[in-house]
């Protein structure tokens, strides 16, 4: 039998613990199960819960009256309401597509903490949205759709493609549907309890999945699980009396279950290996930090921040990005990230190309501002035409009058494009490239360049 997971007595994890737990993760014996919790996304009224934001926008697209509905109310009460008054059901599930699909939201930063954490290759979400998945090809392939996605709907069971310890990319699977126009997710406590019933199924239930879920350590991080229903799933998932002994067990992170007094009662009579961590979002900073310490070359991901357009007129002072127009996604992430950091950025975002003035104006803000970062990436090796080689160019003039070692080019790569096969100006070659996954900017380069700045003011 393996050493336990968490000491007995308390409810949340000692070193002893945590270095039990980080043992079994770099031995990929940890699987996490991703709940609605860490899903804070920033929306026009700051950083709301997505699944609180997602009720309000639906009861406004399905002329819900909310002021009948519970207070708070959710997405299962919008649900009900719309249903009891003769609606069809169909449309709910088109209408949240829509809503997720135009509000583009980026990942949250507890997911891209998580997604950092290389030694998961199984993620379960218990969850519709695909924010996880983004931020895993995000923080692991700079962008690229990478991370292979399944989900179970009960009348079409995904399991997984092999066995875990062949697979060659990450997987997300989503436990209760994935996001579609079809009525084949979760939205409602019926649907769930649609959903529960089916995985109970042993002809329904997706037996490879399960299997891992009964032999691994699990994570169950931001959860909204009921009492009776975290007990539910947690019987579900090991396959055998919780009593039974067993040498793997689980960790519920999140903001309620440890204010449940009976359902901490329980746990600590009937499944001694299950332990109580409060706050999600706290247990996700404290296992991304306590598993980058002991890493070779930690990937250290700046807070998220929403994006805000960059001023028409650059900004004094201002480090000026210049990039190939197909990057703009990751040019985005790396200004918020810089920005996060109180680091002014500004870009062309209309890429006019073209015209005297535009040029003159170009060539005046990078005569000005305080350091100058070009985007190395695929997309920019492919246009050996752009004007962002005419940037450059402007660049490297301003070098010239420079003193030897001067530092004010500071190239970053987006992607798998490396230095050595770089189509960049033989300046550019003699400088130390910073990798930026996806455009994602480590806490330790903006730190930097903001040393840097501050040591110019002096």
């Amino acid at each position: 039998m393996s050493a336990p997971l968490l000491s007995p007595a308390s409810s949340q994890l000692d070193d002893d613990a945590w270095d039990n737990l980080l043992s079994f993760i770099e031995e990929r014996r940890v699987i996490p199960i991703v709940g609605p919790e860490l899903l804070l996304v920033e929306t026009d009224r700051g950083a709301r819960l997505l699944y609180d934001w997602l009720a309000e926008k639906l009861a406004a697209k399905l002329a819900v009256d909310v002021s009948l509905l519970p207070q708070p109310y959710t997405l299962n009460d919008v649900v009900c309401w719309f249903l009891s008054s003769r609606g069809r059901r169909e449309e709910a599930y088109v209408r949240l597509r829509g809503i997720m699909k135009d509000a583009a939201f980026e990942p949250p930063l507890a997911l891209k903490r998580l997604a950092a954490i290389t030694d998961f290759d199984v993620y379960v979400s218990t969850t519709f949205d695909p924010l996880l998945e983004a931020a895993l090809n995000t923080v692991r392939f700079a962008g690229a759709p990478s991370t292979e996605v399944l989900s179970y709907a009960p009348n079409r069971v995904a399991d997984l493609p092999v066995e875990r310890d062949r697979l060659t990319h990450p997987v997300v699977y989503h436990l209760f549907g994935k996001l579609s126009a079809s009525p084949t997710y979760v939205i409602s406590d019926e649907d769930l309890l649609e959903f529960i019933c089916a995985l109970q199924n042993e002809h329904l239930a997706p037996e490879k999945l399960f299997h891992e879920l009964e032999h691994n350590h699990l994570l169950f991080i931001g959860s909204n699980f009921s009492n009776w229903l975290a007990r539910l799933f947690l019987r579900m998932a090991k396959r055998q009396r919780l009593s039974d002994p067993r040498d793997v067990g689980e960790v519920l992170a999140d903001g309620h279950s440890g204010c449940d007094e009976r359902l901490v009662a329980f746990l600590q009579q009937v499944s001694v290996r299950t332990r109580i961590y409060m706050g999600a979002d706290r247990f996700v900073e404290e296992l991304h930090e306590r598993w980058q310490a002991r890493q070779k070359h930690p990937v250290l991901l700046a807070p998220a921040t929403r994006f805000l357009p960059p001023a028409r007129e650059m900004p004094e002072n201002a480090v000026f990005i210049s990039y190939a127009r197909e990057d703009l996604t990751a040019v985005r992430e790396i200004k918020a990230g810089l920005e996060s950091m109180g680091i002014t950025t500004w870009f062309d975002m209309d890429r006019l190309e073209a015209g005297d003035d535009y040029d003159r104006k170009i060539r005046l803000n990078i005569a000005r501002c305080s350091y100058f970062i070009p985007v190395i990436s695929a997309a920019a090796q492919r246009r050996t035409e752009a004007y962002f080689r005419r940037e450059w160019s402007y660049a490297i003039d301003r070098l010239r009058n420079m003193a030897d070692g001067a530092l004010f080019v500071l190239p970053v790569t987006i992607d798998g494009t490396t230095a050595a096969e770089a189509i960049v100006p033989d300046r550019f070659r003699a400088l130390h490239f910073n990798s930026l996954p996806g455009g994602v900017v480590p806490v330790e380069f903006a730190q930097r360049l903001k040393d840097f700045m501050k040591a110019r003011v002096q």
